[in-house]
């Protein structure tokens, strides 16, 4: 089955954490502290691989989670990290985040990898925190929690050139003519439910791929047909081909039929319109297509090719003039509208302060990542914590926010009562 959109959750290992430990040993006194930290947790990979067609793998598993790292132990032994997981999908893949819609990834070449959901870092033993003042700390930190998110995967197929047309124009006819791709061919509207790439070999033994992209009627570019489901797998074609009907056996008008697929093309993405294309006059065996024929002839002149995709009339022709397209343009071409994902360092806020029903509520990555690597377990481990949210201000924000003694402040699952 062809699947081009997923939708799942990924999980990066927590930290392991670090512990309090001291040396005792013979001969050893006052041996000091020796915990250890925890190991980095696993993240979460994805890898482009060019053997996949589908992400059919991710229709009936939605959860991928890293393993945590080990925790430390006493004689300054730090904790293994945790195995990575690692994801293959097909080349082409876009790896969106669920919540804002941003590109985390496009995977475009073989063997390329993106890390979508970070380990967390393990936590430092007590061994990390002796000073000259306090040569024997009892304070250790847990695990980072690991990075978490629902993402939206959707592939858009990597083919040198699509083939556009309306349904029974003759596009599966063709790609099965050119290529040893063999779609399901039927004289019925919507025989094609899925894109068939087929690799085409030239006359000189070059070779190039061809996408039959399915479902184009008017109205594609919102939905109607299966325009909305398989339009994408246009946007990175580097030349277009349209195959027209034109025995005009469904009835409809030949140059009105290119017409409206252009326009579809064009409100979908506005960039398509300078794509490079051809237009294959197809059903040319039948008498009635000459006059029609002569019509687009008059219209595009030499970018118009006569072919018969059931007898192989004109074919070597029109393959070997998209050849010659194809080798006057780069093959790694950046398709306009679209930008390379860059990533950006962006500033985030320590905590954020709302009042609900009574108890203010205190949220924030920053403040609920401390919470998690916090040991409460230790008078020293509930002093750190102190210490640090009374330098990130937040004793003075509940102040502003008009917090007073004896009110509830909850951070995540903590809650206690304020106390001046």
């Amino acid at each position: 089955m062809f699947v081009d959109h997923a939708k799942i959750y990924v999980r990066g290992g927590d930290g392991g954490n670090g512990i309090v430990a001291f040396r005792r040993e013979k001969y050893v006194p006052l041996g000091g502290p020796s915990g250890g930290d925890g190991g980095r947790g696993g993240s979460v990979i994805f890898i482009a691989d060019e053997g996949l067609t589908t992400l059919m793998d991710f229709k009936y598993r939605h959860h991928f989670k890293a393993v945590r790292g080990a925790h430390g132990q006493g004689k300054n032994m730090h904790g293994a990290g945790g195995q990575d997981l690692l994801v293959k999908v097909p080349v082409g893949t876009v790896i969106k985040d669920d919540d804002n819609g941003r590109v985390i990834a496009d995977l475009t070449e073989h063997g390329q990898e993106a890390v979508v959901a970070r380990g967390g870092r393990g936590g430092r033993g007590n061994a990390r925190f002796a000073t000259a003042t306090n040569k024997a700390p009892s304070v250790s930190e847990n695990g980072e929690p690991g990075e978490e998110k629902w993402i939206r995967m959707e592939l858009k197929l990597l083919a040198d050139v699509g083939l556009v047309g309306f349904p029974n124009a003759g596009k599966s006819t063709l790609i099965a003519r050119i290529s040893a791709a063999r779609p399901k061919i039927a004289d019925y509207p919507f025989t094609t439910l899925v894109p068939n790439l087929g690799v085409v070999i030239t006359k000189n033994k070059e070779s190039f791929v061809v996408a039959d992209i399915p479902g184009l009627i008017a109205g594609a570019h919102q939905g109607s047909g299966l325009g909305h489901e398989f339009l994408r797998h246009i946007e990175r074609t580097r030349v277009l081909i349209f195959v027209l009907d034109t025995a005009q056996t469904e009835g409809r008008d030949v140059l009105q039929d290119y017409q409206v697929l252009r326009e579809e093309l064009e409100l979908y993405r506005p960039d398509l319109k300078e794509r490079p294309y051809l237009i294959a006059a197809n059903k040319m065996d039948v008498p009635e297509a000459q006059e029609n024929y002569e019509r687009l002839q008059a219209e595009f002149g030499d970018r118009v090719y006569a072919i018969s995709a059931v007898s192989g009339l004109g074919v070597e022709a029109l393959v070997e003039e998209t050849f010659r397209l194809l080798q006057a343009l780069p093959r790694d071409m950046l398709i306009s509208g679209e930008e390379p994902v860059v990533r950006r360092f962006e500033e985030e806020e320590p905590f954020i302060i709302a009042n609900v029903n009574g108890v203010f509520e205190v949220r924030g990555k920053r403040i609920e990542k401390l919470m998690a690597m916090t040991n409460f377990n230790t008078d020293e481990g509930l002093q750190r914590f102190q210490k640090i949210i009374e330098k990130m201000g937040l004793e003075e924000a509940l102040r502003e926010k008009g917090v007073k003694a004896g009110d509830t402040v909850r951070i995540a699952d903590l809650e206690f009562e304020y106390n001046e």
